[in-house]
């Protein structure tokens, strides 16, 4: 499986998808095997999204390195990801802001609205050893999570119809939300920064496929998008 890993993250780097050394530091360090059913573990490092059950994915590795670099992330930072899947983006996100031994360690907040998955998610961190740098909630992520805001960065990994106003509440001055927004079929990949002053400054950044961010402020459970 290590081999398959470098093999793959070699891949990404030649493609110019990972572009820091952080981003490749933990791509070969998160064992992405534990993140995926135990049936599907020899296609754990192929460059595609995988079925976990309950009508959800883990993305693409190539569109999880796109989204790690797009978020600028660091040692010591809070982060706030919407949609925790089995947990590995989670893991991912914390092995950069928060290295083990590290003397600033930042914590990942992750939010899940289907129980059974969060509860999945939960063992597979502990397995894999972030148990104590990633908390699992589960909720309606559309919402955020007030009770630890606000956040340096949002890591949205759910499509919305639009950008939900708690998550731009909750960010930082001078932190970034990445969030698809998009209907089915069209969805777009953005990146805002939100500067000093409150002010949004909003990038596109690829076209992108996720599964429906359900809630207050996002899909409701009945709509036509998720027929």
């Amino acid at each position: 499986m290590r081999r398959l890993r470098e093999r793959l993250v070699r891949k990404l780097v030649e493609e110019g998808i990972i572009k820091s050394e952080k981003v490749k530091r933990a791509m070969l360090t998160v064992p992405r095997e534990l993140f995926v059913p135990e049936h599907l573990r020899e296609l754990a490092y192929e460059d595609t999204p995988l079925p976990i059950g309950h009508g959800q994915t883990i993305s693409a590795p190539h569109m999880v390195a796109i989204m790690l670099e797009e978020a600028e992330l660091d040692e010591g930072m809070k982060v706030l990801e919407v949609g925790t899947g089995s947990g590995y983006n989670a893991a991912l996100i914390a092995e950069i802001v928060a290295p083990r031994g590290s003397k600033r360690p930042g914590h990942v907040y992750t939010i899940e609205r289907i129980p059974e998955l969060a509860e999945r998610a939960r063992r597979n961190l502990e397995r894999a050893g972030y148990a104590d740098r990633v908390t699992v909630i589960v909720g309606d992520g559309s919402k955020g999570y007030p009770p630890a805001a606000p956040y340096d960065r949002i890591i949205v990994t759910a499509a919305a119809p639009d950008m939900p106003r708690p998550l731009v509440d909750q960010l930082k001055p001078g932190g970034i939300l990445l969030i698809p927004v998009g209907d089915k079929w069209n969805q777009i990949l953005y990146k805002i920064v939100k500067k000093t002053d409150g002010k949004l400054v909003v990038k596109k950044v690829t076209p992108c496929v996720f599964v429906p961010l359900v809630g207050e402020y996002g899909w409701r459970e009945d709509a036509a998008y998720l027929v």
